[in-house]
């Protein structure tokens, strides 16, 4: 029941989020912010905007697939993650779609054909990335992996998010509403399907 009443509150605050900045634009405090962040770091923020691509995941999920064919104690927490990452991609991509949002005209390096409302790569780095932060940080591997790996996929995650801005491909209602749809996407999933590698085990 708590998964799925996280999963309502995150997607009514991202319905509401996304028929806001639609109608009324991006708040003007955070305009300034979204400037000052663009341009900078340009070449760094374009290799990491490459950690939401194909070519970087599809051979990423190949690689957990054959973890999970080699590791059984993993394999329902290497599916799940898979399969969030495959929902939390399109899910954005089916309400970009719905919302049209432009993109920002003050773009970098390449300019993005899909619309910017929500914003695919936050939805994939909550989604997968800080899941599998969640999934190590809870597990029996050894402390100083559990302390470690999830340090560095956070890390990885505010990174990317930080590239879009620095690439002018998004604004930060953008990466907010990412955030949110993947929050209920993976609430709703927990809900329907309670994965024991999500929680704390006893003992550890």
């Amino acid at each position: 029941m708590k998964a799925l009443a996280v999963a309502v509150v995150a997607l009514a605050a991202f319905l509401a989020l996304g028929f806001a900045v639609v109608r009324g634009g991006e708040p003007g405090a955070l305009i300034g912010w979204e400037v000052v962040l663009a341009n900078h770091g340009a070449l760094i923020a374009w290799w990491l905007t490459w950690a939401c691509y194909p070519q970087l995941l599809g051979p990423l999920a190949i690689a957990l697939l054959i973890v999970a064919w080699r590791v059984p104690s993993w394999r329902a927490r290497i599916v799940f993650s898979i399969i969030m990452l495959v929902l939390c991609w399109q899910g954005a991509d089916l309400f970009q779609h719905f919302f049209m949002r432009p993109r920002r005209l003050d773009w970098i390096v390449r300019r993005e054909a899909a619309f910017s409302y929500p914003s695919s790569h936050a939805a994939i780095v909550t989604g997968f990335y800080l899941l599998w932060a969640r999934m190590i940080a809870v597990s029996d591997l050894p402390r100083a992996v559990r302390a470690t790996l999830p340090a560095l996929l956070a890390a990885l995650a505010a990174a990317v998010c930080w590239s879009r801005l620095a690439l002018g491909a998004h604004y930060l209602t953008d990466l907010a509403g990412g955030a949110l749809l993947a929050i209920a996407i993976v609430s709703v999933a927990l809900a329907a399907y309670p994965l024991k590698g999500f929680v704390r085990p006893a003992g550890v």
